[in-house]
């Protein structure tokens, strides 16, 4: 089995070799303060072992759920937000995304549409939903460690009121799923009270790291997708990640290489897709990072584009703008489909010289004439090179991130486990609706 790889070769204008060579201790010193849980926010490192040290019994439990979910209803409202959604809806995309029109109706039964609610606090979004559901079928999963926090708690008031009205109060109970604190809070207290399914949020995973518990693996096994592949990918990336010296570590490696280019005044790192699929893969790594990183007055700004859509808007600044970004690229090697262009009797457009092409080669023609352009304009590139969007591959880029996370936030000299500034804004919005 092949694994993602990181290809540093864009950025060795920008990297000299003796800058590795002189930040490899500090991040060595890094990685052994993670490893040995002696760093700030050592509470908050269940993640780490996760993929080999999970809850079997509730694992169980998540895919006897989601089977059960699968029978019941058409559709599964998400209720989350942040890292109660993110990660979910990551691979959701990313395994099976979702087309760009509905498909044709057809007598069989398809997979269950997930949709989420709870993440914003916009009216005519909930309603819109509301309507789109209609009267088909539906269950609830609800993703809250305290059950109080705003978004999601005002979607799961008016989701259990319409599952209440349409299966009666005792029915209601058979549909509701809720993710949540093993032992407190407002949602734990209403599940027990209930008796509604719950699965636990552990106490030592933060809400960013939380995709391969029950807050990612629920959604995601109702999807269809291959939740045993899932961790097996990210079991087999914490092998490697563990093991392997720092030269051969891609974990060091990216967290070393974003390091020496923030010092050197890259204050944004910019993750580059050229498949939608992955544009909410670079949502979820935003919250990571950003989240992560941004406090003490330091950090690197977190932003994602969809190439080559955002060429044709973005394109200008990062190609002849300021010189205080990087770039970070997610390569899938081999699409599952694909298309070959033919050649037309007229040839106006001038393109019959593409004949006998694919898509996806014209695409990745794209991708390195960009990113050529790019470097050669002052703009160092990161490359990560993903064999395929399956499952396995989606586990080790999540423990990847994840844990070049973790390295880079002690080398920043921050703790990337709490979240300080995430509550400024909310202490605020409460005085405001209070008055």
């Amino acid at each position: 089995m092949t694994n993602i790889q990181l290809d540093l070769t864009h950025t060795r204008a920008f990297i000299r070799p003796e800058e590795f060579s002189a930040i490899e201790p500090q991040v060595l010193a890094a990685a052994k303060v993670l490893d040995g849980r002696q760093g700030p926010g050592s509470d908050f490192l269940g993640w780490l072992d996760l993929p080999v040290k999970y809850d079997r019994a509730e694992f169980r439990r998540v895919k006897a759920a989601a089977k059960r979910i699968q029978r019941q209803s058409e559709i599964l409202v998400v209720i989350g937000i942040g890292g109660s959604y993110l990660g979910a809806k990551a691979a959701l995309e990313f395994c099976c995304p979702t087309p760009p029109i509905s498909p044709a109706p057809s007598r069989k039964k398809g997979p269950v549409q997930i949709c989420f609610a709870g993440t914003n606090l916009s009216g005519p979004y909930l309603a819109q939903l509301l309507e789109a559901l209609g009267d088909r079928d539906f269950s609830v999963n609800v993703i809250s460690k305290s059950g109080t926090t705003t978004e999601p708690a005002i979607a799961f008031r008016v989701f259990k009121k319409k599952l209440e009205e349409k299966y009666s109060k005792e029915g209601a109970r058979s549909r509701i799923y809720a993710t949540t604190d093993k032992a407190r809070g407002a949602l734990k207290t209403l599940a027990d009270r209930e008796g509604y399914e719950t699965f636990v949020v552990p106490d030592d995973v933060g809400g960013r790291f939380s995709v391969l518990t029950a807050v990612g693996l629920l959604p995601i096994a109702v999807a269809g997708i291959d939740v045993d592949a899932l961790l097996q990918g990210a079991a087999d990336a914490r092998t490697r990640y563990r093991t392997a010296p720092f030269a051969e570590n891609d974990v060091l490696q990216y967290a070393a290489a974003r390091n020496i280019l923030h010092r050197k005044g890259k204050a944004i790192e910019m993750l580059i897709n050229y498949e939608p699929r992955l544009h909410f893969l670079a949502e979820w790594w935003k919250q990571l990072y950003g989240e992560s990183e941004g406090k003490d007055g330091k950090g690197i700004f977190t932003a994602g584009a969809d190439f080559t859509t955002d060429l044709h808007s973005l394109g200008q600044y990062i190609q002849d703008g300021r010189r205080h970004l990087f770039e970070t690229l997610l390569d899938i090697e081999r699409p599952e489909a694909d298309i070959t262009l033919e050649t037309t009797a007229d040839d106006l457009d001038g393109l019959n010289y593409l004949a006998g092409k694919t898509l996806d080669y014209v695409n990745k023609k794209a991708a390195q004439g960009t990113l050529e352009a790019h470097t050669d304009g002052g703009v160092p590139n990161l490359r990560i090179a993903i064999p395929e969007a399956t499952p396995y591959y989606l586990g080790q880029l999540f423990y990847f991130f994840e844990k070049a996370c973790a390295v880079s936030g002690y080398l920043l000299g921050v703790n990337p486990f709490d979240q300080p500034g995430v509550e400024a804004y909310k202490k605020n919005m409460f005085r405001l609706l209070k008055e």
